[in-house]
């Protein structure tokens, strides 16, 4: 059993809760003990694409940890809450409501490489610890800033005319960036506080919402219910770069943990493939270096 189950995460369930479900529902339809492991946690508060690894494909759970990916947020403005999210402690109020205009206006300074500071409510370890951890028990967190990348960011919808109380945006934004951060500072830019009120992963990396399952599809299928559109290959997580065909000669090269060379490609990652299409490997080209980043053990 080896390829990938994208669920569309329902609100109020965790990405270690989503792994349970899926490790309880292969073994009622069937599959025994099967390597499971997701590809970027999503908050329980968040809903939308959450791709879960199964076998082989667990070897490329890093490389969806490093995948962009693309989230609608609302960030409802005049109270801030200490997970910057619609639970946890109110620590700010404002009276201040932005206009459509300024909103859009601040935008801009968002989008291209941007520094933040993660919520202190986050997974991020301090001194080996959980920052949430730390949060929860009452430990002063002092979370340092990072850089990461917005690639877009651009207005949905608003929730009323003139001054708002809400507004909902769509976000492309590179690995280890904050929602909940972006969602505070915009505010913070507009003059006023504000918090996430609804999070949603609409792409990881090469997965969106159109081939997500929900819960109750997952659930079903442990129930009885035919495979088809359950399990994706292991290769839908490697559309988004480029296939390598190999000769059964350098098939051979590269099952036994050697250099390629000679192949005339783009320099970066590629997913190697043999006669029969079954992934190989995934390797890099440097120079005109091939080598195996992950190899992947898949019988005929």
């Amino acid at each position: 059993m080896h390829g990938w189950i994208i669920l569309d995460k329902p609100l109020g369930l965790g990405s270690t809760q989503a792994v349970a479900a899926v490790k309880r529902n292969l073994r009622s339809a069937g599959f025994g003990k099967v390597k499971v492991g997701h590809g970027g946690t999503l908050d329980p508060l968040a809903t939308g694409v959450l791709p879960i690894a199964l076998g082989e494909a667990t070897k490329l759970c890093g490389r969806m940890l490093d995948a962009s990916k693309t989230y609608d947020f609302t960030i409802s403005f005049g109270k801030e809450t200490s997970g910057l999210d619609a639970e946890g402690e109110t620590v700010a109020t404002s009276g201040q409501r932005p206009t459509l205009a300024q909103v859009e206006a601040a935008l801009a300074q968002f989008i291209g490489p941007i520094e933040q500071i993660p919520p202190a409510y986050s997974a991020i370890k301090i001194d080996g610890q959980r920052a949430y951890d730390l949060a929860r028990a009452g430990a002063v967190v002092e979370m340092k800033s990072r850089n990461v990348t917005v690639h877009d960011l651009c207005m949905r919808s608003v929730a009323t005319v003139g001054a708002l109380n809400a507004v909902t945006l769509t976000a492309d934004v590179s690995k280890g960036t904050y929602i909940r951060s972006l969602a505070r500072d915009i505010a913070y830019a507009v003059g006023t506080v504000g918090h996430v009120s609804m999070l949603r992963r609409t792409r990881a990396g090469p997965f969106s919402l159109q081939s997500a399952i929900s819960l109750d599809k997952l659930n079903a299928f442990g129930q009885g219910a035919t495979q088809e559109d359950i399990i994706l290959p292991i290769e839908a997580g490697l559309v988004d770069i480029p296939a390598l065909n190999l000769s059964p000669e350098q098939a051979r090269a590269v099952q036994q943990g050697r250099v390629l060379t000679g192949i005339a490609m783009k320099d970066g990652l590629h997913w190697a493939r043999g006669a029969d299409l079954r992934p190989l490997a995934l390797m890099e080209n440097i120079d005109g270096i091939w080598k195996t980043v992950r190899g992947f053990n898949l019988t005929p």
